[in-house]
């Protein structure tokens, strides 16, 4: 069962009073199931925002519909929304802590909005802040704390109305990568020992690699492609998830590092796509060797996604000219994807 569907939900808005009408989302359609982690990414511009702030139901669709849980909450009025918004938790780039209250009492503080008696309010600060191993900073203030620490807090503040689902926006922008880590293990935790679902919004590969079951790639307000992490981008079909491997791995050689190769190697070059299957490259290496061509590698990159090979290697190819024909047609055959670097 879907716990977040969007259908054919269209969002756009005039920029101004006079300005032109801007379409930020294009008839998109999303499933994100119950318990999974579900990955958005894009670049600047490409929707995810919109999209979330119409999850949360802080935005209305021009057209389309938006389900969370069993509640179109499209259809819903403004009093039926505040409480379905207590079964969304939201955490932010920026932390959004309020300077002026301790950690606990930021954590306490949409319990308090809630009507949630002290007692009750209390026990579950303890518990979040140990959960996100903060307990013993529980009577400091935001100033106090590192910018994980901050969005540790703005984690257990999102899941103290013990929401279903969770929506983090560019969560780890604003964090260094050894910090980004920690907090996307804490994410993993929640999914995975609280249960929760979680709408990752990001513009980095990185962080959807680390987390997400699968993912969306928006491009332009539009759905360029889904699926698995793994088939989106050790396979992408759409130019957008093409660019953010080339970005993530760097793993393909642009047409100026084409040409530079060209200037200290005679060889025909070739881009080979690597497989995630066993002796993939010892079955390579048998293919030109039996056809008598010689293969060394001299670009390319190979990385993991969930646990599975991913990216490419350029070799150049030296030998007869029909030898490296041969090889390359057997390749194919087998379906490797290989490109033949042209200039």
């Amino acid at each position: 069962m879907s716990h977040v569907r969007l259908s054919q939900v269209t969002k756009s808005f005039t920029r101004g009073r006079n300005g032109p009408r801007v379409v930020a989302l294009d008839d998109v359609s999303l499933e994100v199931a119950k318990g999974e982690v579900f990955g958005v990414i894009g670049h600047s511009g490409a929707g995810k925002s919109t999209l979330i702030r119409l999850i949360n139901g802080l935005e209305t669709p021009t057209s389309g519909q938006v389900h969370v849980g069993d509640h179109e909450i499209t259809a819903l009025s403004e009093r039926d929304l505040r409480g379905v918004r207590q079964d969304i938790g939201m955490i932010f780039q920026q932390f959004n802590l309020f300077r002026s209250r301790t950690i606990a009492g930021n954590v306490a503080y949409p319990l308090k909005v809630a009507g949630v008696a002290k007692a009750e309010r209390d026990r579950r600060v303890a518990r979040l802040l140990d959960f996100v191993g903060l307990l013993d900073r529980a009577h400091d203030h935001p100033e106090q704390l590192s910018g994980g620490q901050k969005q540790r807090v703005g984690i257990a503040r999102a899941l103290a109305t013990e929401p279903s689902l969770l929506l983090a926006d560019e969560a780890t922008s604003a964090l260094d990568p050894k910090t980004t880590a920690e907090v996307l293990d804490l994410l993993s935790r929640v999914n995975r020992e609280l249960g929760v679902t979680i709408v990752l919004i990001t513009h980095e590969l990185d962080v959807i690699r680390a987390v997400a079951g699968r993912v969306a790639v928006m491009d332009g307000g539009r759905i360029a492609e889904t699926g698995t992490v793994y088939d989106v981008f050790a396979h992408p079909r759409s130019t957008a998830a093409a660019d953010f491997v080339r970005g993530a791995l760097r793993d393909r050689p642009s047409p100026e590092t084409v040409a530079r190769l060209r200037r200290t190697h005679s060889g025909r070059i070739v881009t080979v796509g690597v497989q995630d299957r066993t002796g993939f490259q010892t079955a390579l290496a048998r293919t030109f060797l039996e056809h008598g061509v010689a293969a060394g590698v001299i670009f390319g990159g190979v990385g993991e996604l969930q646990e599975r090979a991913v990216g490419s290697l350029t070799f150049e190819l030296t030998g007869p000219a029909e030898g490296i024909d041969a090889a390359l047609a057997t390749l194919r055959a087998d379906g490797v994807d290989l490109t033949e670097e042209e200039g």
